[in-house]
């Protein structure tokens, strides 16, 4: 493994996880366990052999172990959420209308909306909201002063969306609002409009519906 040698935290993390690929499979990880072609689907462009050989070196270094044909994160690999949750968020800016081609996977909107959720901005706040981003189906629940999110329906949804995986990746730059969507016919919102602003707010995106 090649290494910076230096005596740093960020470039001991860099050792580990810098390597091309690395963090795009620890972030199919953090979803929940994989087999190995669920990987390889999802990871369009990495080649059998570089997945394998990455998987390789993270179960070397505690981070993936391997139960029943399934992949999964260690306590280790799982405490990388927060960083990849922050290169995210970090990244969601730099996002444009993406070029022919470019692949996108639904669930990965699902680590958007975990990054950007934060109850905390709108104090007292209990609400659900549901996105059904092309066959897959997501919720936001805020209660208790934090922001859940997760896979499957929710319960009693105030708001429902429903739009396709670029367009609800590309809803996290900020720089696309979803007036914007809706009128260009990639985006529909049923229930309150109010709960459709709220749930705006608590993904730091304003209150644009």
């Amino acid at each position: 493994m090649r290494s910076y040698r230096q005596y740093c935290g960020l470039a001991a993390a860099l050792d580990v996880v810098g390597e091309r690929w690395t963090l795009l499979v620890v972030r199919e990880l953090l979803i929940g366990p994989r087999r190995y072609g669920e990987l390889l689907a999802d990871l369009p462009g990495i080649g059998t052999n570089l997945l394998a050989e990455r998987l390789k070196s993270l179960s070397h270094l505690g981070i993936v172990a391997k139960d029943d044909q399934l992949y999964r994160l260690t306590e280790r690999g799982r405490g990388l959420g927060a960083a990849v949750g922050s290169l995210t968020r970090w990244g969601l800016a730099e996002l444009e209308e993406p070029e022919s081609g470019t692949a996108c996977r639904a669930h990965w909107g699902l680590g958007g909306l975990r990054s950007m959720a934060n109850a905390a901005r709108v104090p007292g706040l209990e609400e659900s909201y549901e996105f059904h981003v092309d066959d897959e189906v997501f919720h936001l629940r805020v209660s208790d002063g934090s922001a859940n999110v997760g896979r499957g329906p929710a319960d009693q949804p105030a708001m429902i969306m429903t739009t396709d995986s670029k367009t609800f990746v590309r809803l996290g730059s900020g720089d696309y609002s979803t007036r914007a969507a809706q009128s260009e016919g990639r985006l529909t919102i049923t229930g309150d409009p109010q709960a459709a602003r709220r749930c705006a707010l608590v993904l730091g995106l304003g209150g644009e519906s």
